[in-house]
């Protein structure tokens, strides 16, 4: 028979979240705010997409695309944040533990592979204009994407698996703000496997995020060969408008997204971890409505227009009564 202090643990407590009720709650409605308008913002986009036939295009469907995604990579985390910061536990069971850090990893991954294909999209776009209508097929934008969620989606499931069967004897305090993979590996019972699985991971995380830094670059440095050989200054830098908001993206995201998991053997405090944390799953989701809509000339004309017929149709009503 186990003694209790070798009984596996069956919930961790989040240790980062603020003691006093005064501070959580200061946290807790910017978080909820932050969230609402990142599931709002994203709504928006995808709808706006829908609804205008001209915006019907692969840069478009890709962006509609990235949105939907990004709802549910938020909310893999930040509903379960608000809901911590307003209990006194703050605590989480050990299988919705691993159900949070599959669906963040996964969407996250599938966000990863989804930015760089709308690199390849927007290479092709300008490197080969005249044959991009016809390789550019609403079939492989679909096709692309749905790759993207399979590759997004399996690619955590071993870890998930293996992370699975370590015993938690241990303390169950994790010190982090959601669960994620180092944070738990680092409350199983010790022994060499467990250290040997942290390398592992920081291995997988660093392979996954350099392929993809290097196919996004490769396609950049083509881009740029070929905007530098247009004449025109206007023409620059309008070939250069169609890829800067997912540059944008792409280095909010990545470069956040390489402080956490390019770490390897170094270790940052408790506040800085929590911090990066936040920019990356957060902050980054929060700014890329505001990036796609204000940096894109036609997405900023659809919504002015759909918010004008709305105004319209509610003062008609209003007139009506």
């Amino acid at each position: 028979m186990e003694s209790p202090n070798q009984s596996t643990t069956q919930e961790f407590i989040f240790s980062a979240f603020p003691c006093s009720w005064g501070s959580s709650v200061s946290c807790f409605v910017p978080l909820l705010f932050i969230y609402t308008f990142i599931v709002f913002g994203n709504l928006v986009i995808i709808t706006v997409v829908q609804l205008n036939a001209h915006l019907h295009m692969p840069m478009y469907f890709f962006i509609s695309a990235l949105s939907f995604l990004e709802i549910w990579y938020t909310t893999a985390t930040i509903p379960k944040m608000l809901a911590s910061l307003l209990s006194e536990r703050k605590s989480i069971s050990l299988n919705g533990c691993l159900l949070q850090m599959y669906f963040f990893h996964s969407t996250g991954i599938s966000e990863v592979c989804l930015l760089t294909a709308m690199a390849f999209d927007r290479y092709l776009a300008i490197c080969s204009p005249l044959h991009y209508p016809t390789t550019m097929t609403p079939r492989l934008c679909a096709q692309l994407t749905f790759s993207c969620c399979v590759c997004g989606f399996i690619t955590p499931l071993p870890e998930i698996a293996w992370i699975s069967t370590l015993p938690f004897c241990g303390s169950n305090h994790l010190e982090h703000i959601f669960c994620d993979f180092l944070p738990v590996l680092r409350l199983a019972c010790t022994d060499t496997q467990a250290i040997v699985m942290i390398q592992v991971v920081d291995i997988v995380h660093a392979v996954e995020i350099i392929t993809a830094t290097m196919l996004i670059f490769m396609s950049y440095v083509g881009i740029v060969a070929v905007i530098l050989h247009i004449r025109s200054a206007e023409g620059r830098r309008k070939a250069f408008s169609t890829c800067i908001s997912h540059l944008t993206v792409f280095l909010l995201f990545f470069g956040n997204v390489a402080l956490m998991y390019l770490r390897f053997s170094a270790t940052y405090s408790l506040f800085w971890d929590t911090v990066i944390a936040l920019a990356f799953a957060v902050l980054s989701p929060f700014f890329n409505p505001i990036i796609y809509s204000l940096r894109n000339k036609e997405i900023k004309e659809a919504i002015k227009k759909h918010w004008g017929q709305a105004k319209t149709f509610f003062y008609k009503t209003k007139d009506l009564k």
